[in-house]
C-alpha cells in the first residue's frame, strides 16, 4: 500500500481500515481528509473502509492560520 507517496505495510495496523491507519500515524481524525484510490472517503465510513495491499492513500492535513 502507498500512503502519501511512501510504502506502508498493512501488517503494521491493528486492523486493515482507515481509522487504524490514522491511529498508527498518530493523526487526529478531525484534522484530516482521506483519499483512497482517487476517491474522497467520508469520515463516517473510515472504520468500514477496508484497506488492501494495492491501495493508494492520500491523507490531507488541515492547517489553521492566516
Amino acid at each position: 500500500m502507498i500512503v502519501n507517496g511512501k510504502e506502508f505495510f498493512l501488517r503494521e495496523l491493528s486492523s486493515p481500515d482507515l481509522f487504524s491507519l490514522l491511529e498508527s500515524l498518530k493523526l487526529k481524525p478531525e484534522t484530516v481528509a482521506i483519499q483512497k484510490n482517487g476517491e474522497i472517503i467520508k469520515r463516517d465510513s473510515w472504520k468500514n473502509s477496508s484497506l488492501e495491499e494495492g491501495d493508494k492513500i492520500e491523507i490531507l492535513k488541515f492547517v489553521g492560520g492566516g
